[in-house]
């Protein structure tokens, strides 16, 4: 889609549709004001006649001979994340009357270039489909071709260009870490994420290694080599590296979980339980869409992604409950139960970032139903052994809107995670507390390095439409990282 700024009033925009964010009580203001005198008045006509209310999410439509006119309540709220849910309703807007061509425009205000980020991806985001397996054209509902923000006082000068450039940039990173996550698992096996991951280095000048097969046995990548023992499919560990221009301010590891289908292995999950098991790659696939969007966004931060990849099927070489797995840090491993498998392979990938001694590790992995027993389906669970990065990291997900909740490390439950027969075991004693004792777990791999673990296994997929999130993969954790990194520039 073709974005654009333009420093203008709303009654000389041309479009399909112009979209303008109104604020409870204040129909009559802001935008609206800028508007011809005869729209105007067809607007405060509308208004009386429909007895409308700007609460958030209302929607008016007026006739306008320019292009449609739509009014977007806002509410009381003056937040990025009601101004994204604002712009979300102004791509539904659109879809609804198929306009090629739409418009938004905010106003004027001293704080307006503020509002483009939170604009463009409610916008954006809301726009995107997975229907390349849709056979019907009635099916598929055409996203606007163009948008364009405009306000008398909103910046358009070089700076606010390449600014948008990033914020666009990283709403196709999120949209395209969609795709993956919507792709069908026969299609998106390790092997295709290690192709993809080569792609995303060659076209953004990233460095890029793939172990499988022979590799993952001489660099004891055992816990993937364990996971996809009863699949056709090979285990892949991929390692992506973005090193920035010039002095390089930090060092930080990104690890995804990348498991492309769980059925749950030899311990197999009912059938109700595998219909979205597509979705448990759903940390690589931020981690992908993060280092996609790295070049663009071009943090001063060297950034390191991890995915431990792996299908989990029930073989006749499976592993098999009661199985130890040894660890390349020495560590030992009983597995209990094959369906708590995304903990063995991600223990191979903190191995690994750990020895590089980064500033910070970062993992992000679909793990626990217990998460969203605890949270929900719109909130991560974040668990980590350094608070300040616990803290950083919740702090930017309040500012792009990607929910996010500490849960504590209890020592206490180490207790549960111990085994009889190796170090640890790969599920608790009581079935209580499964993402603390699932994070505590994942602290045996990561040594001495500040680590942080996003627990995704809620908002990684939307079971339904959300404001900016259609059914599907969400996407989520790329733009709180990409915020995350800006800071540490």
């Amino acid at each position: 889609m073709n974005v654009k700024l333009a420093a203008d009033k709303a009654g000389r925009v041309k479009a399909d549709l112009i979209v303008i964010p109104v604020a409870k009580g204040k129909e009559s203001e802001g935008a609206v004001s800028e508007l011809h005198q005869a729209l105007r008045k067809a607007v405060a006509a509308r208004v009386k006649k429909t007895a409308f209310k700007a609460e958030p999410g209302k929607l008016l439509s007026v006739q306008a001979s320019s292009g449609d006119l739509v009014l977007v309540g806002m509410g009381d709220a003056d937040t990025p994340e009601a101004w994204r849910r604002a712009a979300a309703k102004a791509c539904a807007a659109a879809k609804n009357v198929r306009a090629k061509a739409v418009a938004i425009c905010p106003g004027a205000a001293e704080d307006v270039d503020a509002l483009v980020a939170p604009l463009v991806e409610g916008f954006l985001l809301a726009a995107y489909a997975f229907d390349k397996y849709k056979s019907k054209k009635k099916d598929r509902v055409p996203a606007p071709r163009s948008l364009l923000l405009s306000s008398p006082s909103l910046s358009v000068d070089a700076d606010a260009r390449a600014a948008l450039k990033r914020i666009v940039s990283r709403c196709q990173a999120v949209c395209f870490s969609r795709d993956l996550v919507n792709e069908m698992s026969a299609v998106k096996t390790p092997s295709f994420l290690a192709q993809t991951a080569e792609e995303i280095a060659e076209a953004g000048g990233l460095s890029c290694e793939v172990w499988q097969g022979e590799r993952l046995r001489e660099e004891r990548m055992n816990g993937i080599l364990a996971v996809s023992a009863g699949s056709r499919e090979s285990g892949a560990l991929i390692k992506l590296v973005y090193t920035p221009q010039g002095k390089v301010s930090k060092r930080v590891a990104v690890v995804g979980k990348g498991i492309t289908f769980d059925s749950g292995g030899l311990s197999l999950k009912p059938a109700g339980s595998m219909m979205t098991m597509k979705l448990d790659m759903s940390g690589a696939a931020a981690v992908l869409g993060l280092m996609k969007a790295l070049p663009s966004a071009a943090p001063s931060v060297e950034v390191t992604g991890y995915i431990a990849a792996a299908e989990n099927m029930p073989g006749g070489r499976a592993q098999k409950p009661g199985d130890i797995i040894t660890y390349r840090n020495g560590t030992t491993a009983e597995v209990l139960n094959t369906d708590a498998e995304g903990r063995l392979v991600l223990a191979d990938a903190l191995c690994l970032a750990a020895e590089d001694k980064p500033d910070c590790i970062i993992d992000l992995a679909t793990l626990t139903g217990a998460c969203m027993v605890a949270l929900g389906s719109r909130v991560a669970g974040v668990l980590g052994n350094e608070q300040d990065l616990v803290d950083a990291l919740i702090e930017h997900s309040r500012q792009t809107g990607e929910s996010m909740w500490q849960l504590p490390l209890v020592e206490d439950y180490v207790e549960d995670i111990r085994s009889g027969v190796a170090d640890i075991k790969n599920i608790g004693s009581n079935g209580y507390g499964g993402t603390i004792t699932a994070a505590l777990f994942l602290r045996s791999f990561v040594g001495k390095c500040n680590w942080a673990h996003i627990d995704i296994a809620g908002p990684a997929f939307a079971e339904k439409d959300q404001p900016y999130t259609p059914k599907g993969g969400s996407g989520f954790g790329i733009r709180t990282l990409l915020s995350y990194l800006a800071a540490l520039s």
